[in-house]
């Protein structure tokens, strides 16, 4: 992941997981931007996961924002999401940084259901780049249901 919440490339099993989150255009490229301006960017999540997801996110872009000059990504999507989402103005506003999203996550896959997941992410910070490694815990249903995607693959793509 890149600036402002941008994929940059994704493994086929990443693909079957998240859906194909490079073929955006524009801001809706950046996935901070669709989490506040595309309802179906949040499907994936537990309803009850919304709320510090959504502030995570703001977050993570006002740390882009600092480390960026005001006409970067970073600069457009928050200029655009403060016009256009009221739940992302009040949350910008609080001028939170540090947060970050949960390395536990809680995901309602619309093939193979619940998935109960640890996310790794290693961060270069000069770059502003993550790499994002998805794993369950051996054994356990969420473990099979992600080896079940791994054959699956994206046949059964996550909607967009």
């Amino acid at each position: 992941m890149g600036q402002a919440g941008v994929t940059l490339r994704q493994t086929p099993p990443a693909v079957a997981l998240m859906g194909d989150e490079t073929s955006y255009q524009g801001l809706a490229r950046s996935a901070v931007y669709r989490w506040f301006t595309d309802p179906a960017a949040r499907s994936l999540y537990l309803p009850e996961d919304h709320p510090y997801t959504g502030r995570a996110m703001a977050s993570l872009l006002r740390e882009d924002f600092t480390r960026q000059a005001s006409d970067s990504l970073a600069g457009q999507v928050a200029r655009a999401l403060l016009a256009q989402s009221p739940e992302f103005a009040g949350l910008w506003a609080r001028a939170e940084i540090g947060l970050r999203l949960a390395s536990e996550k809680r995901l309602a896959h619309p093939e193979v259901g619940r998935l109960d997941v640890y996310c790794q992410t290693l961060s270069d910070t000069e770059s502003g780049q993550a790499l994002l490694i998805y794993t369950a815990t051996p054994g356990s249903k969420s473990h099979e249901r992600l080896a079940l995607l791994g054959v699956i693959g994206s046949d059964f793509p996550v909607p967009q």
